[in-house]
């Protein structure tokens, strides 16, 4: 059996987070076995644990790498069209029908209570990151609750309604 060299060792890694943090926005952390993850990323489920301590660990490098991919996004406000055009991106069904590319605080919500310790820290953190950049907690808590129930009612008008009206309140108070 041939080792994998340190760069690639490094790549699969990258790529085990990078599946595991889609997957798990896009069905939950508790829905996705370890062996989803490592199948998705086109690797054996043995090599996990020379990677990772636990899918929990993992759970947290996922989320920690999702909220850096929004946090460059949400870097980028610095006056109120800049907030309306995040929210008209976020509030969108494109950003609503594409969840394994989408909000890493809307996708991994549903995973928070009793979980691990490190996950919640780690999840509000960025809550509070985007609390930061959108103004507020209400905002926050507007935009994502949003988000949420337009994924939870797509393929209605409600749920259409749902992306109209919170962007239309939120870009109003800006």
């Amino acid at each position: 059996m041939s080792r994998v060299s340190q760069a690639q060792a490094r790549e699969n890694r990258r790529q085990v987070v990078e599946t595991a943090a889609r997957l798990f926005r896009e069905r939950g952390v508790a829905q996705v076995s370890v062996a989803d993850v490592m199948a998705g990323a086109g690797l054996t489920h043995g090599g996990f644990y020379k990677q990772f301590t636990s899918k929990d660990a993992l759970a947290v490098e996922a989320l920690t790498r999702g909220l850096a991919e929004v946090a460059e996004r949400l870097a980028r406000i610095a006056q109120p069209s800049d907030r309306a055009a995040f929210l008209d991106h976020y509030l969108s069904p494109d950003h609503r029908d594409s969840p394994g590319a989408g909000c890493p605080i809307a996708g991994f919500a549903r995973d928070l209570p009793g979980a691990n310790p490190d996950l919640v820290t780690t999840y509000a953190d960025g809550v509070e990151y985007y609390a930061d950049k959108l103004g507020d907690l209400t905002a926050v808590s507007t935009a994502v609750g949003a988000l949420i129930l337009a994924r939870a009612t797509a393929g209605t008008d409600l749920s259409d309604r749902i992306l109209a009206e919170a962007v239309a309140a939120l870009t109003n108070d800006s």
